[in-house]
């Protein structure tokens, strides 16, 4: 049986022959393995689609639930039409999707999401294919996934305070620390720091995916990352940061997942020393953006500083040269304190303005540390770098003021860097119980 999250096609494609594929009578349609994937051929006797169905059985749909079904296909022949549905495996056979489609000769993907009627252990994913002419349809993979906010966002079992709880479970600070932040779902960052960075998320998009949650990933390896400063980094050239790029998005594949794209990177651009340097910016931006783009199933947002940074206009065009029509999402005060409804109206006003250009965008924004605002009891907007007075935000969850989501991008506990009342020891990304305890009490 198929799993209740995740990938629920087994063998999707076709590395293991056809096993657990069926076929309709073997009089109207045969089925075996091709060297593009499955092929199932249809008899002249099959006159409609019905008469030559092929599928996998034993489905399991959740009422409410959201679910993408993808597949590709071809046919020996131009205009064939192809009939694919998620259904009940026996009578009545109600269908949560049934689209039919046209194929040619050449490989064609579709991408089809829905929202179950259907609660059933016995659902079926079939492909109706009968033209009353003789045809070979090559199914070259099919998925059904599912991973949705219903189920809600993954909790990393091996985030910075997860580890540091399990190095001190007598640690007298360890109990808030377990409630209030380690057991909270919240962005995963993925750098240069991964020696192989297509199986580290691989391995973190598969975990989501088993648990049926959905996986929040910060990609962060941008050449001359932080331009320098407290978070510098990043690989090493251009080339390098698209080869990078190009295993992270292989390691999500095709399933859901939320990706914050490369904090800070767009809204320094302008200040990179030279016209060269501003330029690869940009494009190495539009590399993943566009990348990121391609996946149906993930939704990316281009980081586009924070309310206190850059003026609406001026960050919007910087979105625009770093490629975010290809995503159509932003993400606001990543690693900051902005109030909500701050970050949430610069949020309006740079959609409004990449609407100017033609861009229908959505926005999140960093809740992690933004309980109190950005403000002092002096009324003065505070460092951006540990700074004290500041307390935990709302944690991961559906959005308010016209955000997707209120997400936890900059996990609480983490160092800014060697800075504000951060402790000795603890460069930017290092986990720190005194910081994590004065953001859970706010002092």
């Amino acid at each position: 049986m198929a799993g209740t999250y995740g990938d629920l096609v087994t063998n999707h494609d076709f590395s293991d022959g056809t096993t657990g594929w069926w076929a309709g009578d073997s009089a109207k349609i045969t089925m075996g393995a091709g060297p593009g994937g499955l092929d199932a051929t249809a008899t002249t006797d099959a006159v409609n689609l019905w008469d030559a169905p092929f599928g996998q059985d034993n489905v399991e749909l959740r009422k409410g639930a959201r679910y993408t079904l993808t597949f590709t296909a071809r046919a020996s022949q131009a205009a064939t039409q192809l009939r694919a549905q998620v259904a009940l495996g026996a009578d009545p056979w109600t269908a949560a999707l049934d689209k039919t489609v046209t194929i040619g000769t050449i490989d064609t993907s579709f991408v089809y999401t829905f929202v179950s009627d259907l609660d059933t252990t016995t659902a079926q994913v079939s492909f109706q294919m009968g033209q009353g002419t003789p045809v070979t349809v090559t199914l070259a993979e099919c998925r059904l996934t599912t991973s949705t906010i219903r189920e809600g966002f993954y909790v990393d079992p091996d985030s910075n305070a997860a580890k540091w709880l399990a190095l001190n479970p007598t640690d007298g600070r360890a109990a808030k620390i377990r409630n209030a932040i380690a057991r909270r779902p919240g962005a995963k960052w993925f750098g240069e720091w991964n020696a192989n960075v297509q199986a580290d998320v691989d391995a973190y998009v598969a975990a989501a995916a088993a648990a049926g949650k959905v996986p929040i990933l910060a990609a962060y390896a941008m050449y001359w990352r932080d331009n320098g400063g407290e978070s510098h980094g990043g690989v090493s050239s251009p080339e390098l940061y698209r080869a990078w790029v190009d295993q992270f998005v292989a390691g999500i594949g095709d399933r859901p997942a939320i990706v914050i794209v490369e904090p800070d990177s767009l809204a320094q651009a302008e200040y990179l020393p030279t016209p060269e340097a501003k330029t690869t910016r940009y494009e190495l931006s539009t590399y993943i953006a566009q990348a990121l783009g391609a996946k149906p199933l993930v939704q990316a947002y281009l980081d586009a500083g924070n309310a206190t940074w850059l003026k609406p206009a001026q960050m919007a065009a910087q979105l625009i040269k770093g490629g975010v029509a290809a995503t159509k999402r932003i993400a606001v005060g990543v690693s900051n304190f902005d109030a909500t409804d701050i970050s949430c109206l610069y949020s309006q006003q740079i959609v409004a303005e990449l609407a100017k250009a033609g861009v229908r965008a959505k926005f999140v924004i960093d809740t992690a540390r933004n309980g109190l605002g950005a403000m002092d009891d002096d009324g003065q907007h505070v460092d951006y770098c540990n700074p004290s007075g500041r307390r935990l935000g709302v944690p991961s969850s559906i959005g308010v003021g016209g955000a997707e989501y209120l997400l936890w991008i900059k996990y609480p506990g983490d160092s800014d860097g060697q800075c504000g009342v951060a402790p000795a020891d603890t460069p930017a990304g290092t986990f720190s119980p005194y910081l994590a305890e004065r953001l859970i009490d706010g002092w």
